[in-house]
């Protein structure tokens, strides 16, 4: 009898595993109508042949990301609508917001994670229905809080691979220079052109990619704390040559870090790109007057705008140009931001 019930029980065992195990390998992407319009909410300057700062605020939620053709697809509406406003050149540097990127760990997941009602949700799903990568992330994860920590390098190889796939594909195929938003990743580098990561600490990175769809330079850091999508003390600033200008990129908070922009004056900065999150807020009257003191021609500071999950934002641009500041319209939807330099 006791044998009898050992059997049952270990077929009960093995037919829940199984269960779960196909559970979890289940992907359905079911229909979803996402809005591809943009609006140019703001132009300053005339067009020259010395090309432009393009700053793209798209709209995006958590139904956009269940796969990177979906994503692609709204952008690249967003980068033909600038391209039929003649927006778009060999000299231009399109700017994308802070952590577009990072929300790529989304792409292939269950209809429970983009359905959920906030984000820690979507995250629990997103460990549920990637048990074994989940373990290997948690046991290399670092820090205070390591289940939050591991969430976010769960996926970690695939999600470099797919940044560097969208962004390079759109920054060759619109032949511009393209500063791809940022993404979290563990010790990211560029090796023999490739975006590669480690067992290291998390990163908040950017990455920007030439008109042949190449990184330039290795990725603009920001030492990432595991929680909420935040970030910490900046790395150093790395400056890139572009055929608009020397460009400099600032992520979130770095902005109003001083020890950024005494950066700028000793690299001789002329342009800035400065990608920002749904909700961040920040002092932009200072932000100016520090970009005025250390001689920037030009800067855009663009945000995610949209949903996601709990998250939520319509902030608007700010353009700087050769001392004057600008904010782009409080309009809802997605926004072009083109100031010609």
């Amino acid at each position: 009898m006791r044998l009898l019930i050992s059997i049952v029980l270990s077929l009960v065992l093995l037919a829940g595993i199984g269960g779960y195990v196909y559970w979890s390998e289940q992907r359905n992407s079911g229909h979803y109508l996402s809005d591809l319009r943009s609006q140019v909410a703001l132009e300053l300057g005339q067009p020259s042949a010395r090309g432009n700062l393009l700053g793209i605020q798209p709209e995006l939620f958590a139904g956009d990301y269940q796969s990177l053709g979906r994503l692609r697809l709204k952008l690249a509406a967003y980068l033909d609508h600038a391209r039929d406003q003649g927006m778009l050149s060999e000299r231009t540097v399109v700017v994308l917001p802070e952590h577009i990127g990072t929300w790529l760990l989304a792409v292939g997941e269950k209809e429970e994670f983009y359905r959920a009602a906030q984000q820690r949700q979507a995250l629990h799903w997103l460990a549920a229905s990637n048990p074994l990568d989940f373990l290997r992330a948690f046991f290399a994860a670092q820090g205070g809080s390591r289940l939050d920590d591991a969430l976010l390098r769960t996926k970690a190889q695939k999600m470099a691979r797919d940044y560097q796939q969208l962004f390079g594909e759109l920054a060759r195929e619109y032949g511009v220079t393209l500063v791809a938003g940022s993404i979290v990743l563990p010790e990211p580098r560029v090796e023999l052109g490739r975006l590669e990561v480690g067992r290291g600490p998390l990163y908040n990175v950017s990455l920007v990619f030439d008109q042949a769809g190449h990184p330039l330079g290795q990725p603009q850091r920001q030492i990432f704390p595991s929680g909420p999508i935040t970030a910490a003390a900046p790395n150093s600033l790395q400056v890139l040559d572009t055929p608009a200008g020397r460009l400099g990129v600032l992520l979130g908070s770095d902005a109003l870090h001083s020890v950024s922009h005494s950066a700028l004056v000793s690299q001789q900065v002329e342009l800035l790109a400065m990608p920002s999150d749904l909700d961040a807020v920040a002092n932009d009257a200072q932000l100016g007057e520090q970009l005025q003191a250390n001689g920037i021609r030009a800067g855009l500071k663009v945000h995610l705008r949209g949903r996601l999950w709990e998250r939520r934002g319509q902030s608007q641009a700010l353009a700087f140009d050769a001392g004057r500041q600008v904010h782009g319209a409080s309009d809802s939807g997605a926004q072009l931001i083109n100031l010609w330099l």
